[in-house]
């Protein structure tokens, strides 16, 4: 045997290899990957360059100054919202588990920083997992205001 894959055989493995990649880069790439999501590093426009690129899942740190205080949201598990500014002029909605975590005391004016998972609406999107993850498989989120974290 001369250790030479018939042509046929090297097109199968070509196909083979082709599609393995294809599910790979969906499955990373559209939420349900292990390491699907991005952790995208603290910056001035992590939010807006998400938002540009209507993407979704995107884990990442960002801070601003609260705008707007919200009414909790009350259907299902508990949430604190508030509208943070997060650099010219760009609003995001913060939704904060508060059946998990302490509730901040925010008001307008607040400066707060925070990681949390980025999910794309057209209203500037919403930053929710401000909070440690209950099962302990994901880092999780956190809010900081003044020195203190809210986890």
């Amino acid at each position: 045997m001369s250790g030479r894959i018939p042509r046929t055989g090297s097109r199968v493995l070509t196909l083979i290899a082709v599609l393995g990649l294809l599910a790979w880069q969906y499955y990373h790439q559209s939420g349900n990957g292990p390491d699907a999501v991005t952790v995208t590093p603290a910056g001035d426009d992590v939010v807006q360059s998400a938002y540009a690129a209507r993407r979704s899942g995107v884990w990442m740190e960002t801070g601003g100054r609260v705008t707007r205080v919200l009414p909790d949201d009350n259907e299902g598990s508990r949430h604190q919202r508030f509208i943070l500014d997060v650099g010219d002029g760009h609003t995001v909605l913060v939704s904060h588990n508060i059946d998990l975590a302490e509730r901040i005391p925010v008001s307008i004016g607040a400066t707060l920083s925070l990681r949390g998972r980025y999910e794309w609406n057209e209203r500037g999107g919403v930053i929710h997992w401000t909070h440690h993850d209950p099962q302990g498989q994901e880092q999780g989120g956190w809010i900081s205001r003044s020195g203190t974290l809210y986890q």
